[in-house]
């Protein structure tokens, strides 16, 4: 039996069964994650080159956050903090683990999805949402799943050089769009999308895997970008000369290639383009979501939130990857279209944090407050972009390391006391560290007081310190 003959049975048939009678002013929700998508998207202003018409139009039909950041800028502590409304200060995970059901400070707090589906709704997902996906404990957040599917990968590597991670690996292949794994989220999403929901509304999470390495899309997308014109980010060699001299070790991330790596082995043009192509051919599947919800009965009672949980240095800062406190790291899209929203293509500047998003949902769909979140509801800048926000984003990278972004400012502030300043009206590249500047002190101390208090430290599953011993 195919997929979408079992899906259309399975969903019937849950629906059809006895539930919750529909309220029918709340709204349905589409949470569409993306992962590792930086700000080169077209509606931020992005690359000079990059092609993403179908989010660049959702960001014209709702509020487009310009100056959004993460919680944490590292996938699974920061998908963590999205689906609990908590931040990693709190809960302890900065990593790649633990699990959110493994956090002692998770433990009575419910996912984004189990607080919609405990308040009348239909719950789907599909893809990555959490890292490590809704199992055990976690299992019942899920009504239906729409599966995980990957994309194939070649039997060898394409262009990765020796002796790099195996994951950083690129290039166009397969020669079929629909054998990829977004690809067939993508039609799984649109395919549930024509069901009839009238018994309750609907949380859908649909999660999308690429950009994230490696970087293998069909040849059509590689075609829409020349690697031998393509335009590099601005990087002066003398950018790293006036950050602490420890940076290094706080934001080296072992798993990716140096930037003097990249270049020594001629990879930086070839690897902005299979990245710029990953993203059109994720903004294509997005397409294929938003078109099947605009053909569907559920088009004028939905809100659609579309994120990325952090950026992706290309090179900025002789960086690669993520895991830094800057810009190119902490900078995510996050958009909202959808009933309760002005339709406007008026960006909003105000900071904003992932951590809004579980709170903003809660309020658009009339839910009751939820005091475990930690954010702060966007409801009042979707309904004015000029409307002031008084707390700034807040993003921790590793245990002791932290980031302030106000709408001119950014303050770095590390373990040891090192720091780093940044004003964003001259200095939107951040080249320029002023922390040891005293004309900016004042700013310094005022940033400062926005820090977190009694930050708690990295908690270590059980699982993961028997990993760490080689144990399985």
């Amino acid at each position: 039996m195919n997929f979408r003959l079992l899906l259309t049975l399975c969903l019937t048939a849950f629906l059809a069964a006895p539930s919750h009678a529909r309220e029918s002013e709340k709204p349905n929700v589409l949470f569409i994650a993306i992962d590792d998508l930086n700000d080169w998207v077209g509606f931020l202003g992005g690359h000079p080159e990059v092609q993403t018409p179908h989010m660049d139009a959702l960001a014209k039909r709702g509020r487009n956050l310009t100056n959004a950041h993460c919680p944490v800028p590292v996938c699974s502590a920061c998908r963590v903090s999205v689906m609990s409304g908590v931040a990693a200060t709190t809960h302890g995970s900065y990593e790649l683990g633990p699990r959110y059901e493994e956090l002692p400070a998770l433990a009575d707090v419910p996912t984004i999805q189990r607080y919609f589906k405990e308040n009348g709704y239909v719950t789907l997902s599909g893809g990555k949402v959490l890292h490590h996906g809704f199992g055990g404990k976690l299992a019942a957040d899920i009504d239906h799943s729409l599966g995980r599917d990957k994309s194939p990968r070649p039997k060898e590597p394409m262009n990765r050089p020796a002796n790099w991670s195996k994951a950083w690996d690129w290039g166009a292949y397969p020669e079929d769009g629909a054998k990829m794994g977004e690809y067939q989220l993508a039609q799984k999403a649109a395919d549930a999308l024509s069901g009839d929901f009238e018994e309750r509304p609907f949380f859908m999470s649909v999660g999308f895997f690429l950009p994230h390495v490696p970087l293998y899309v069909p040849p059509k997308w590689f075609d829409l970008y020349d690697a031998d014109k393509i335009a590099l980010p601005n990087n002066p060699k003398s950018d790293l000369d006036d950050l602490p001299k420890n940076f290094l070790g706080i934001n080296n991330y072992a798993v990716a290639p140096t930037h003097a790596k990249v270049v020594e082995h001629g990879k930086q043009r070839s690897l902005t383009q299979a990245y710029l192509a990953s993203i059109s051919f994720v903004d294509h599947c997005v397409g294929m979501v938003i078109d099947a919800l605009e053909n569907s009965p559920h088009a004028d009672n939905t809100i659609i939130v579309l994120w990325s949980d952090h950026g992706f240095h290309l090179g900025e800062k002789q960086h690669w990857a993520k895991r830094t406190l800057w810009e190119e790291s902490t900078r995510v899209p996050l958009l909202f279209a959808g009933p309760g929203i002005e339709q406007s293509d008026t960006p909003c500047p105000e900071p904003a944090n992932l951590l809004d998003i579980y709170p903003t949902l809660v309020e658009l769909c009339g839910l009751p407050e939820n005091p475990d979140l930690e954010g702060v509801s966007l409801v009042p800048q979707l309904n004015d972009p000029s409307a002031p926000r008084e707390q700034p984003a807040v993003t921790s990278s590793y245990f002791g390391n932290h980031s302030i972004r106000t709408r001119d400012w950014r303050l770095i502030t590390y373990k040891d006391g090192a720091k780093e300043l940044y004003d964003h009206r001259s200095d939107p590249d951040e080249f320029h560290n002023l922390a040891n500047d005293p004309n900016h002190a004042a700013t310094v101390e005022d940033l400062a007081k926005w820090l977190p208090n009694n930050a708690t430290p990295e908690f270590k599953a059980k699982s993961e310190r028997d990993r760490a011993r080689g144990k399985r």
